[in-house]
């Protein structure tokens, strides 16, 4: 006796698909496009805390990398090169401010700068009384 049926439905039956619409849930598909079952927020662009961390890692690493050996003192320091006066170094820090914000120069690198111009000015002010 056989028991199995010839039917094509018995033994090629093909799985459903399922569309997985959960707004809750994280946005991040996995390789085998499944979603991940952590929830998710809109502050974090739908994605649960560690899709969003990852993401925003791997867009960290793509971003410029600063290259602090770079010499920059023409655009800097202009044709001032004393720092005699306050002005001097208020126009300094201008030019700074605007190589900062082009990403021309790392934050790193100008917080140091800035500290060597505050000693500067300190200098000045010292010497002067």
């Amino acid at each position: 006796m056989n028991t199995i049926s010839d039917s094509p439905n018995s033994y090629c039956k093909r799985p459903e698909l399922v569309i997985d619409d959960d707004p809750s849930r994280c946005r991040h598909r996995f390789a085998d496009r499944k979603r991940c079952r952590l929830p998710g927020l809109d502050s974090q662009l739908g994605l649960c805390l560690r899709h969003f961390t990852r993401n925003a890692a791997a867009n960290l690493s793509r971003q410029k990398v600063h290259d602090d050996s770079e010499d920059l003192s023409v655009e800097l320091l202009g044709q001032h090169s004393e720092f005699a006066s306050a002005v001097e170094v208020k126009q300094f820090l201008s030019r700074l401010l605007l190589l900062v914000t082009q990403g021309r120069i790392s934050p790193r690198r100008a917080a140091v700068l800035v500290y060597i111009t505050n000693q500067l000015l300190y200098s000045h002010t010292a010497h002067h009384r």
